[in-house]
């Protein structure tokens, strides 16, 4: 998961992965919004080769939801 959170990380123009858990609640980050929800997706796609839609992200809260739904989509 340390691998995922890191790609997650990226994202984001200011974050420190080290900022960042299993646990955190990836919609209450200062720069989550619309356009990082599509860039998490196509990461997804892109790093995990798993097919992850908007429907997949409504159903995530934390982080470790998001990494738990692609691992199970693998």
């Amino acid at each position: 998961m340390k691998e995922f959170i890191e790609k997650f990380a990226e994202i984001f123009d200011d974050c420190d992965p080290s900022s960042l858990n299993g646990e955190t609640k990836f919609r209450e980050l200062d720069d989550w919004d619309s356009i990082a929800g599509l860039s998490v997706i196509g990461m997804i796609d892109e790093e995990y080769e798993v097919t992850f839609n908007a429907d997949d992200m409504k159903a995530c809260q934390t982080i470790e939801d998001l990494y738990n739904r692609v691992q199970s989509k693998k």
